[in-house]
């Protein structure tokens, strides 16, 4: 963002003091991935106490979509990748809607691919096995959480690799693999305590009691 900042006084300078104004339609393009950018934050935010109420935001969707749209604008694939998997993220998590979220975290899943966003690509993914998992697809949620959890570990997301775990191991007990299950939970336990990650040990306890 600051890198835009400059982007935008550069060219304004360039117009104020150069009278070299053809290029002000880059500085709109700068100010609205800016923007969006802010208003990613301000939905994860509102999110984030979503999580901890579970009442629903109102403006939460709203700053999605826009950042979206001024994404999309601006040409930015990868920030509109972001924003895309947030309003799917919205739509499965706050809105229980799997139907309305799918398309959006699809259309994340390409945009994250195209740009080579990994940590993007590695929340659609996830997010589209539980889907897969709500549905009854067990071996479609179990391919796609392994490949976010796969893209996790490369990047050393070490707090991300133990939350995925904890779907792994509800998918290993909905198998019938109780010691693969336990080896996932173990796993996860580690991971979480090593990344301070409270919340996802809170979950691997309550998966491990499901074993």
């Amino acid at each position: 963002m600051d890198e835009l900042m400059r982007q935008v006084d550069g060219l304004y300078e360039r117009a104020i003091f150069g009278g070299e104004y053809d290029d002000l339609p880059e500085a709109d393009r700068a100010l609205d991935r800016v923007e969006a950018a802010l208003l990613l934050q301000r939905g994860r935010i509102l999110h984030c106490g979503f999580m901890e109420s579970g009442v629903e935001p109102p403006e939460e969707l709203g700053y999605f979509e826009r950042a979206a749209e001024l994404y999309r604008g601006a040409g930015d694939d990868r920030g509109e990748a972001l924003a895309r998997f947030w309003i799917g993220c919205f739509h499965q998590v706050v809105g229980d809607d799997n139907a309305t979220a799918v398309p959006f975290l699809t259309a994340s899943v390409e945009l994250s691919r195209k740009t080579g966003d990994d940590l993007t690509l590695s929340y659609a993914l996830r997010h589209l096995g539980v889907a897969a998992q709500m549905s009854g697809n067990l071996l479609e949620a179990r391919e796609l959480l392994e490949e976010s959890t796969a893209l996790r570990r490369t990047l050393g997301f070490t707090a991300g690799v133990a939350a995925n775990l904890v779907g792994l191991v509800y998918l290993a007990v909905a198998q019938n693999r109780p010691d693969d299950a336990r080896a996932l939970a173990d796993e996860a336990a580690s991971l979480a305590a090593s990344a301070g990650a409270a919340k996802i040990s809170e979950q691997i306890e309550a998966a491990r009691a499901r074993i």
